[in-house]
């Protein structure tokens, strides 16, 4: 990398006066796979309730909670029948009431999933809305008329496969489909739509959440024109028609920030709120920019810089990094290495053998970051990606592009709590997906009594990054990116801390231009003076000079 590359990325030091969300730790939780509370295999919010004193004790700051929403379940909470309500898998809404009560007693925040963009097609919005061309909701979804020949609109492609058009026979229309075809396409250009969504967020707001994560946001809006996508200019592997087009009529409208401003001044009324937008796709990086800047939008933003990166490497980081330079218009970042739709970082990037080691090395370094970051539920103890069969998948997108789309199913099977009890404590029903083979060993009972465990060393890190102000939202400076180690300083308030890690198996030495500068706080692994083992990285703090 050239040393033009090697430069500071501010933020905003002030720790006192920095909203509670700048810098947070936010554990996600899939409420399917946390804890089973009436034994019917299916995760539910009083299980998850129940084991807020377990999250709070991580020392996260919030809970991000997947969609719990009343839904027929074609891709499992992401396609909603009832925004304001719970689905009765999950309990009602007394129980999320009750959650709510039980993460502010322990200080923790609750951030909800909003899933803007769709809904299901059994919402009553979309029966009224497919029911004819002149209802009062007839506009709620996108609809279009055949081409004169009856071929859908335009070439739009489905995200889970095929056309992104299903024809209705009631309208003799087509209707729009980002996903899967029980997904229908909110028109979110609409004013009454917009409206009710709107009202949805005020909804929960007024139920006590503390913020929102956006799903799939720059899909909320479309080109009015219906205008054909042109071909996909990359030579990746496309195993999805939706790959071979570059998406940029389906999807990304100009107006979607308009849209978030309007959302922005509701949530404003409430005080110290928390948005942060999903952005998946070739052009997030613009997107996730356009989204938050300024103090009118959303206040960060995630894409998949490394839950679908292939390796975790110096390169890989400090790229991520330089995509947040310093701007005081700029939104602030979050970082997610797991979560529902990725699969588990110890599979994906690392051999069996290291796992352990790598693990540590990964944690510290997500600690380090500069921005939010996102812990996924069993990241703490190490969870490893479990292999699905194809008779017990369920997820749709697995299922329809089976083999070559790798299942989202095995990063969401049951949380292990005790390694001896039947289904390793996830529930005494048959789970809706199998327990990893080897996740009983990793359960939270044995990491409990073994401090020496990932589990404790995860506590340690996230409380050395709280007792930080450089760590939690100080600046960050590159100050190597080679092919096996990355360093980089953090500052704030007065305070200086160098984090260094070694992201290769082998060993390899490493020195400051100042060595006796620093005191360390912390290491991974084998650490002795400069020299970092197989997987191992430090967080050193500098001297103050008399």
């Amino acid at each position: 990398m050239p040393d033009t590359a090697l430069l500071p990325v501010t933020a905003d030091h002030h720790a006192k006066d920095r909203p509670w969300w700048k810098g947070a730790t936010i554990y996600q939780i899939y409420p399917r796979s946390f804890a089973d509370s009436n034994d019917d295999g299916i995760g539910d919010l009083p299980g998850i309730t129940r084991h807020l004193d377990y999250v709070a004790s991580l020392g996260v700051d919030a809970v991000w909670l997947s969609p719990f929403f009343t839904s027929p379940m074609k891709d499992f909470g992401y396609d909603v029948a009832n925004y304001r309500d719970v689905d009765p898998i999950f309990g009602t809404l007394a129980d999320f009431d009750a959650l709510i009560a039980r993460a502010h007693a322990l200080g923790l925040k609750i951030i909800i999933d909003q899933v803007y963009s769709h809904t299901s097609d059994e919402h009553p919005w979309f029966v009224e809305s497919r029911s004819s061309r002149t209802n009062p909701k007839a506009n709620w979804y996108v609809w279009a008329d055949a081409k004169p020949d009856g071929s859908p609109p335009s070439n739009w492609q489905s995200v889970f496969g095929g056309p992104a058009w299903t024809w209705d026979a009631r309208r003799r229309q087509y209707y729009l489909h980002n996903f899967l075809k029980e997904q229908p396409q909110l028109h979110v250009h609409d004013a009454d739509v917009q409206d009710e969504i709107v009202d949805t967020a005020k909804f929960w707001l007024d139920r006590g959440v503390d913020g929102f994560r956006l799903d799939a946001i720059n899909f909320t809006m479309h080109d009015p024109a219906l205008t054909d996508n042109p071909p996909a200019s990359d030579n990746s592997l496309k195993t999805r028609p939706f790959d071979y087009q570059a998406h940029v009529h389906n999807q990304s409208h100009p107006d979607i920030p308009l849209f978030l401003e309007r959302l922005r001044r509701l949530i404003d009324g409430y005080g110290d709120r928390f948005t942060v937008a999903e952005v998946g796709g070739a052009d997030s990086d613009r997107e996730m920019k356009l989204f938050t800047r300024g103090n009118t939008r959303l206040n960060s933003a995630y894409g998949f810089d490394f839950l679908y990166a292939s390796a975790l490497d110096p390169k890989t980081v400090a790229d991520a990094i330089l995509l947040w330079p310093a701007d005081a218009d700029l939104g602030w970042p979050s970082w997610a290495f797991e979560n529902h739709d990725a699969p588990r970082a110890v599979s994906r990037w690392v051999d069996i053998g290291n796992r352990d080691a790598f693990a540590r090395m990964k944690m510290l370094l997500l600690v380090c970051l500069r921005g939010n970051i996102f812990l996924y539920y069993g990241e703490e103890l190490g969870l490893t990606q479990v292999e699905v069969p194809f008779d017990l998948l369920q997820d749709p997108e697995a299922i329809a592009n089976w083999p070559l789309t790798l299942s989202r199913d095995g990063a969401r099977t049951p949380m292990p709590w005790i390694a001896d009890a039947r289904n390793a404590g996830f529930s005494n029903a048959t789970p809706w997906l199998p327990v990893g083979g080897d996740h009983a060993a990793l359960a939270v009972d044995r990491q409990e009594g073994d401090p020496d465990s990932l589990l404790h060393f995860t506590r340690r890190l996230l409380a050395l990054r709280k007792a930080s102000p450089a760590l939690a939202i100080g600046d960050l400076t590159l100050v190597e990116v080679s092919s096996c180690v990355l360093a980089f300083e953090r500052h704030a308030d007065g305070e200086t801390m160098l984090c260094v890690f070694n992201m290769a198996a082998d060993p390899t030495e490493w020195r400051p231009a100042q060595p006796d500068g620093w005191r360390v706080r912390d290491t991974v692994n084998t650490v002795e003076g400069w020299t970092l083992g197989s997987y191992a990285a430090l967080v050193a703090e500098r001297i103050a000079r008399s």
